[in-house]
């Protein structure tokens, strides 16, 4: 059930992440074209490509109630050394994370990707003082 609005002349239709998955799963395994499928529930056939896309990169996720809450972890700042140990070697980057660290009234870093603990330590560090 996705929601419509009046734009122009006519109707948008914003489709939930699972309407698309349900309607890329046709396309994948009916056998039917896409510009058949696309026709069928009213979405232009570049569009349902462009879904296929990020189905398959694992990105048309449901965000749908409890499945997909973003949860913040509260982090505090010392003063002590940190131990002298190796940090963990980095994963791989998650496509699409973003971290923000605000520092109120002062100033707001947004951290993309995978980001080298090192720099962030080295960034903290100097917007602390």
């Amino acid at each position: 059930m996705g929601v419509e609005l009046e734009v122009g002349e006519g109707r948008r239709r914003y489709r939930t992440p699972q309407e698309k998955r349900q309607i890329v799963e046709q396309t994948l395994s009916s056998g039917l074209s896409v510009a058949s499928v696309a026709r069928e529930h009213g979405v232009n056939a570049n569009q349902v490509f462009y879904w296929r896309k990020l189905y398959r990169a694992g990105q048309l996720e449901s965000d749908c109630g409890a499945e997909r809450q973003v949860r913040l972890l509260p982090v505090s700042v010392s003063e002590d050394q940190p131990a002298d140990t190796e940090p963990e070697e980095a994963t791989k980057p998650v496509p699409g994370v973003t971290i923000n660290i605000e520092f109120p009234g002062r100033t707001l870093v947004s951290l993309e990707g995978a980001v080298d603990v090192a720099i962030v330590r080295a960034v903290v560090e100097s917007l602390r003082g």
